[in-house]
This record gives C-alpha cells, sequence and structure tokens, in this order.
C-alpha cells in the first residue's frame, strides 16, 4: 500500500491558486523603482491630464491618482505635505488644489477612467489611455448629469459634511 495520496499534488494546485495578499501590482520592477514609477505617472497624469501607457501601469495609477485628487478636496495643510510628499513638482501640487479639486467637488471618487487602446508594436503590451474625467477634449466624455440629479448630488455632499462635523474626533 503506498503511503502517497494521488489527491497532493491536486491540493497543492489548489493551494497556488488562492489569491491572498495579491492586491500590489508589482509591475516586474523592485519596490523602490516602482514606486518612483508610480509617482511620475501620477505626476504626469495630473499636469497632462492624459498619459498613454501599458494597461497594467495605468490600472496601478488609478487609485494612486484618486487618492491624490481626494487630498486635493480635503484642502488642509497635512493634505497639501501629504500632496508635495508624493508629486514631484510643486506647480502640479498647486494645480492640484486649486484647480482639479474644485473640478471634483461633487463627485465622490472615479475621478479617472482607463480606455484600453491598441497593443504595442515590439512587445504586444497592452496599451491604455488614463485621463481624468470631466475634462475639456476628453476622449469619452462623461455622462450627463440633469440639474435634479446634480441637486441630488449636492444635498447627499452637504449630508455628508455635516455628519463629518458632528463625528466626535477618535483617538
Amino acid at each position: 500500500v503506498s503511503t502517497q495520496s494521488t489527491w497532493g499534488p491536486f491540493l497543492i494546485g489548489l493551494l497556488r491558486m488562492v489569491s491572498h495578499r495579491m492586491g500590489l501590482a508589482r509591475l516586474g520592477r523592485p519596490s523602490a523603482h516602482r514606486r518612483a514609477l508610480l509617482r511620475n505617472l501620477v505626476t504626469s497624469l495630473l499636469k497632462h491630464e492624459r498619459i498613454h501607457t501599458t494597461l497594467a501601469k495605468a490600472k496601478a495609477t488609478q487609485a494612486l491618482a484618486d487618492r491624490m485628487i481626494t487630498l486635493g478636496k480635503k484642502d488642509t495643510l497635512a493634505s497639501r505635505r501629504d500632496a508635495l510628499a508624493f508629486v514631484f513638482e510643486k506647480p502640479i501640487v498647486k494645480k492640484l488644489f486649486d484647480d482639479l479639486a474644485p473640478r471634483y467637488k461633487l463627485r465622490f471618487g472615479g475621478y479617472t477612467r482607463v480606455i484600453k487602446t491598441i497593443r504595442r508594436k515590439g512587445d504586444n503590451s497592452l496599451m491604455a489611455y488614463l485621463e481624468l474625467v470631466d475634462r475639456p477634449g476628453e476622449l469619452r466624455p462623461a455622462k450627463v448629469v440633469t440639474p435634479e440629479a446634480a441637486l441630488r448630488q449636492e444635498e447627499i455632499y452637504r449630508a455628508h459634511e455635516e455628519r463629518q462635523r458632528q463625528q466626535p474626533l477618535s483617538d
């Protein structure tokens, strides 16, 4: 009688398929290089409002760019310092807080969109545009907001601000 189970290789295959702690796109780079790359991509996106890059880089950059715009909407000294620590150029941080944050005042997330394009010649990589929504010259216009929907969004925004003011600070 064999002491080795026939289920062994099958179970090992199942264990390899579990995707715990897979939330970070590594992009084939060491951590310092990856962080610098993503900071450069976010800086370029905020500067030009649209960039053309690989699909994997666009998806990795999207969350960070949304986080920067959320910092701009807070408009506190601490959020400015956090943005300055991440974005490489001071004029871009000024643009973030003075131009971009007011543009997205009534939008709760979803400040960027990824639009897939053709594959790159040479290595056949999937390419994509990463762009800010609600900007002049965007590739795919945002949905038209009716005045009733805009009013409803403003009411939701004011109620959210009121709840934030009433909420006691936790230690």
